[in-house]
């Protein structure tokens, strides 16, 4: 059993690693994952665990929670709030109020020793208590607006687990406290007329560095912020593709109603133009459909009477009538955002270790503050140096960029694979597909198109193929038989009206037979042929030639000859091909396994230019082969659309499920391909190396500047920039350090497919 919180109060991985670990005390708790791109946590259950218990550990812990509401919950709420809009106003609010009282600040501060203009009342040691005086009031109104900072940094480090906010609330205050200790200095050394203390004091009051502290690392959580927002852009998009309200026939006639009040087996209108409120099947009426949004297909889809329309594909042009049978969170739509959102909420094996670090990077970072002030009091440096050294240390020491550097490049890439029709069930799902060698293609359904169709059209000469296929489709018109199917429905695309058929007999395991306008005709294999003593002559040829390239010959004749032959095959869909060599060029072995005979899977091998092929394999064998491939050491993705696939998609690294298949299948699988297309598993691996990529990209990038942030400010802000104003410039670097890795993962926004890079190229 499985339940989802909604938590606030977190700025950092330390933050997770809290709330992680003190839900994880609860008994019956089995596994515990926080998103803070989310602000969510799910919690799996071995027993019932109260909610109230839930939400009290997480208190304890320093932080607040409550029951994450459903989708239709939120959308049907007259007040609803985007918690990314309210957090981008709050921080907005609190950096215009830093920025106004710190500008006047750094002003007075600093403008002295860069040549600027100071009121006189403010010069000179006379004037040293006023000096101090007027910079603690300007601080008080940035402290009090980012007083957050101290609230929940304090109560983490009496918590026993110090997260970012400790440092700055630990390191703000240090220098606060030491500005007010200053003026008490300043004010006793001119009361006593000791000019002495009053000059050691007067100037290094530390109340612009804490403001600038505060007021910085704000301007960079704002940024942060921003650019969180424009990663959940896909989910908004989704969120926002469905009407809101739905016309339906009620009592004869036509009423708008609100989408919430949609039951299935309504019967739902649709005018051209308009999106589709829910998922059903059309009852009257045809139009084309743009499905772009939720499958990635440029061209409108056509639907008639029978077809399933989803919600949030636009009608196009015509008028229909269809009747609801998947209404709110049962849409396809609301699927979607569902799988995209509890990809988010889960961590990558990769952010598990930036998790663990953060976990005991705080600690670690307060104590080498406190060694670095003791080491630097010790080679016999002033107070003021040493403490402006230590306070250095926990500010640039922030892991910030840590916490951010896997989930915001999971949220982009989870968002633009959702984009391109890819659902990606988990980020461990994600993670695994990079490093994927072997992909193991289903044939029927997933490689071919999964039906059979007219391939090839052979006559003795004395009649034309349409001839043919009128006298085909006629005899086999009665039989149900798959490959009859797809004669008759040749005849259909021909517009050819059928003949009437009379004493119809079916031939067990070998044909049929019947009279048309009381001329008797004959349909089947060879062995019919065989059995009425029909000479084959130049078929015969012909027949192993088409049975050499996969495909299945009926013969079709009289009682005194063969007519012709018409060839049936389940025919490989057109980017199947295409598909597969990309693979190859990525320097992914394809196996193919399928259930058909040898000389069928032989020929497609052939034809695709596969690898390996696995034929003859019952359906309950195909996860012991995907076992056997793995044994040897290879990373398998298996590709499957049928119930007989499911076992083997469980078993295989990761499962992907064509979007067409069966719902045991895609349930089964660990990524699903909503349009029926090999071409979006080559893309998804792409995105999986795309998303993996940044992800590195993004860890360098923040251990680079956690590991080497200390010296860098002990020893180069020192050297070149004087060390009163290196709290300042940490303060700026652990922002902008935040703002890069976000910045960086947003690139992920441009990802394109393989195929479609080379149509460009071409």
């Amino acid at each position: 059993m499985e339940q989802k919180f909604d938590v606030t109060g977190m700025t950092c991985s330390a933050c997770t690693a809290a709330v992680e670990k003190s839900v994880k005390k609860l008994e019956g708790v089995s596994s515990v994952t926080v998103s803070l791109m989310t602000n969510s946590m799910t919690i799996a259950y071995d027993s019932d665990v109260p909610e109230e218990s839930v939400i009290e550990a997480v208190k304890k812990a320093g932080y607040g929670a409550q029951v994450h509401k459903k989708k239709g919950e939120k959308r049907s709420a007259v007040s609803e709030v985007n918690p990314i809009e309210e957090e981008l106003k709050e921080m907005r609010y609190r950096v215009k109020v830093s920025f106004i009282f710190l500008i006047p600040l750094m002003y007075i501060a600093m403008g002295d020793m860069v040549g600027l203009p100071i009121p006189s009342w403010l010069l000179g040691t006379e004037n040293a208590v006023s000096f101090a005086f007027i910079q603690m009031l300007l601080s008080i109104p940035i402290v009090y607006v980012n007083m957050k900072y101290y609230k929940v940094g304090f109560k983490a480090l009496w918590l026993r687990a110090p997260n970012m906010d400790s440092l700055i609330a630990i390191g703000s205050s240090a220098a606060f406290i030491y500005g007010i200790y200053a003026i008490f200095r300043t004010g006793y050394g001119l009361g006593h007329g000791n000019m002495e203390i009053v000059h050691m004091y007067a100037h290094d009051l530390y109340f612009e560095s804490g403001a600038t502290i505060l007021a910085l690392i704000t301007f960079g959580k704002y940024l942060e912020a921003k650019s969180k927002g424009k990663t959940s852009e896909a989910i908004s998009k989704l969120m926002d593709l469905a009407p809101k309200t739905a016309l339906i026939v009620k009592n004869g006639e036509e009423v708008e109603v609100p989408i919430e009040d949609v039951v299935i087996g309504d019967v739902v209108i649709v005018k051209p133009g308009k999106s589709v409120p829910v998922d059903g099947t059309i009852v009257e009426g045809s139009s084309s459909l743009d499905q772009s949004a939720l499958t990635g297909e440029s061209i409108p889809v056509e639907k008639t009477i029978g077809d399933k329309v989803i919600a949030a594909t636009i009608n196009k042009t015509g008028y229909f009538r269809f009747k609801a049978e998947k209404v709110g969170d049962d849409t396809t739509l609301a699927k979607i955002i569902q799988l995209v959102e509890d990809a988010n909420a889960t961590k990558a094996p990769i952010a598990k270790l930036a998790d663990k670090i953060s976990g005991i990077f705080v600690p670690t970072v307060i104590a080498i503050s406190i060694v670095t002030f003791i080491v630097w009091m010790l080679m016999g440096y002033s107070f003021e140096f040493a403490l402006s050294l230590a306070i250095t240390v926990l500010v640039i020491s922030c892991p910030c960029a840590l916490g951010l550097a896997t989930p915001v490049a999971i949220m982009v890439g989870t968002g633009k694979g959702a984009q391109h029709g890819i659902l990606v069930k988990s980020a461990e799902a994600l993670e695994t597909m990079h490093s994927i060698n072997t992909v193991v293609l289903d044939k029927t359904g997933t490689i071919t198109e999964g039906k059979p169709v007219v391939t090839d059209i052979l006559t003795n000469g004395e009649m034309t193929e349409e001839e043919l296929i009128l006298i085909a489709a006629s005899i086999e018109k009665p039989s149900e038989h798959p490959l009859a199917e797809a004669v008759v429905e040749k005849a259909k695309e021909l517009g050819l009206t059928l003949k009437k058929v009379d004493n119809f007999n079916s031939v067990s395991g070998m044909g049929i037979a019947a009279f048309i306008e009381g001329k008797p005709y004959i349909a089947g294999n060879l062995a019919l042929m065989n059995e009425e003593s029909i000479e084959l002559g130049q078929f015969q040829e012909e027949s192993d030639r088409l049975a050499s390239e996969g495909k299945t010959p009926l013969f079709f004749g009289d009682n005194e000859r063969v007519l012709g032959i018409i060839a049936v095959a389940d025919v490989v869909k057109k980017n199947s091909k295409q598909a597969i060599d990309l693979f190859k060029k990525m320097g992914i072995d394809v196996v193919m396994l399928t259930g058909d005979n040898k000389r069928t899977a032989e020929a497609i091998r052939r034809q695709l230019d596969i690898n390996k092929v696995i034929a003859e394999v019952l359906p309950q064998d195909k996860e012991r082969e995907v076992r056997a491939i793995q044994e040897k050491g290879h990373k398998v993705a298996m590709i499957g659309d049928g119930i007989n696939d499911a076992p083997a998609l469980t078993r295989a690294d990761v499962g992907v499920a064509i979007g067409a298949g069966t719902d045991i299948a895609i349930e089964s699988a660990d990524i699903v391909l909503i349009k029926n297309d090999l071409l979006d598993a080559v893309t998804a691996v792409h995105l999986s190396r795309s998303t993996i990529k940044n992800i590195k990209q993004n860890l360098f990038w923040a251990f680079f500047y956690n590991v080497l942030g200390i010296p860098l400010a002990a020893g180069v802000f020192y050297l070149s920039l004087g060390w009163k104003l290196s709290p300042m410039f940490a303060a700026a670097a652990m922002s902008l350090s935040s703002v890069f890795v976000v910045t960086n993962a947003l690139r992920l926004k441009f990802f394109k497919p393989l195929h479609e890079r080379n149509q460009t190229e071409s």
